[in-house]
């Protein structure tokens, strides 16, 4: 029979039937299902792959006989054409569902078993904390627009590099969506990146050290860009710093492997300004030498924008700079201006390079101890130095 709001009142179940069907003639596929103690609903039937799938339309008298009707087509024509109605319905649910802190959390697990655990954990770090704003909304449904408006914060909060960072980490994780099927698109393709990056050949001008330092405080941030600058060591490793780890009478620092990046414990001669300004600082009750947290100094973005305003406010120029420059500086600086060398100053750096290695590099650790110390007294009068201009 062809299906009509008339048709469909009249039908009622066979005696001794629990469930009837009735189906349109005008439309093969698609029919009224009666079960007893239910009511009527519309359905459409099909075939995908051989196998026979039905797919519920919605009930008589809640929907219309038109929007079931036009439901049935579609669904029909998807199949006949190879699609899963089912299927495509319930990997749209999925896909709705997948939330970005979802997406993530997948696409972590997967990055945890590709990158080395440093690169995974700044990787890490910019998905959570950059990205943290959007984490509750469905992957699938995340726009440009979103995304570029989030870049911006960024860049106002932390900076141009974070922003740009958490931009790739976002990128890279939505193209390894793309590509496993969880999403249709990558929002970050077409926007860009907010501001370029401070260069990373960046070396700073005598003048620009010294209003560096001059603007610096006598608190926890200014304390730790003077002992950066006097020992040319990483930020984390400074801001981290334990109080066990320093033996002020001998001038010496000693990081944990623990604690450095190639994981090779390292030995750091102070020189008498750097010991100078620890001292200072000696407190029983505290076991890092700064911050007030278990992980030592925090706020490194808020701390650097007002040393830069001071510094604005004098009549100095210094370019842009990074807490890393300060240690490049301090190593062009000994290998240009004061002739140590290469080796000595790879020492200084804790790298581990083509300047010595292998078994050499095993029996000449402990010999440059002296030429480490004497290379960094230079280096605090040369400091001294520029100070004096």
């Amino acid at each position: 029979m062809r299906l009509t709001k008339q048709t469909i009142a009249l039908l009622s179940l066979p005696p001794g039937k629990t469930e009837f069907v009735a189906w349109d003639d005008a439309l093969p596929g698609f029919g009224v299902r009666l079960r007893e103690g239910r009511r009527a609903s519309y359905f459409a039937q099909f075939r995908v792959n051989g196998r026979t799938q039905k797919k519920s339309l919605g009930y008589v008298g809640v929907t219309t006989l038109e929007e079931a009707r036009n439901a049935a087509r579609d669904l029909l024509h998807a199949a006949r054409h190879g699609h899963n109605p089912k299927l495509a319905k319930a990997e749209a649910r999925a896909k709705a569902a997948l939330t970005v802190d979802a997406l993530t959390n997948r696409y972590l697990k997967h990055a945890q078993t590709r990158l080395k655990p440093r690169s995974f954990k700044e990787v890490e770090r910019h998905l959570r904390k950059h990205w943290e704003p959007l984490q509750a909304l469905p992957a699938a449904n995340l726009k440009r627009a979103d995304v570029a408006a989030r870049l911006q914060e960024i860049a106002l909060t932390s900076g141009p590099t974070a922003s740009n960072r958490a931009r790739a980490a976002l990128s890279a994780m939505f193209a390894w969506a793309v590509a496993n099927g969880l999403s249709e698109q990558n929002p970050i393709i077409g926007t860009i990146r907010v501001a370029d990056e401070v260069s990373r050949d960046h070396v700073l001008k005598d003048d620009e050290l010294a209003a560096i330092w001059n603007a610096c405080r006598d608190d926890d941030y200014g304390h730790i860009v003077r002992i950066l600058l006097l020992t040319g060591q990483r930020r984390d490793e400074v801001g981290a710093m334990a109080w066990d780890e320093l033996d002020l009478t001998l001038g010496l620092w000693i990081i944990p492997k623990a604690r450095t990046k190639n994981g090779l414990e390292h030995e750091v001669p102070l020189s008498a300004p750097a010991v100078a300004i620890l001292r200072g600082r000696a407190r029983a009750d505290r076991k890092l030498s700064f911050g007030t947290g278990s992980g030592g100094f925090s706020g490194w973005s808020a701390s650097k924008k007002r040393l830069d305003a001071r510094i604005s406010k004098t009549a100095a120029t210094v370019r842009p700079w990074r807490l890393h420059d300060l240690r490049r500086t301090m190593a062009t600086r000994m290998a240009d201006e004061l002739r140590v060398l290469p080796h000595v100053v790879e020492a200084i750096l804790n790298h581990r390079s083509g300047v010595v290695s292998g078994v050499a590099a095993i029996y000449n650790r402990a010999s440059y101890s002296t030429e480490k110390r004497e290379a960094l007294e230079r280096w605090a009068t040369y400091i001294d130095s520029v100070l004096e201009r």
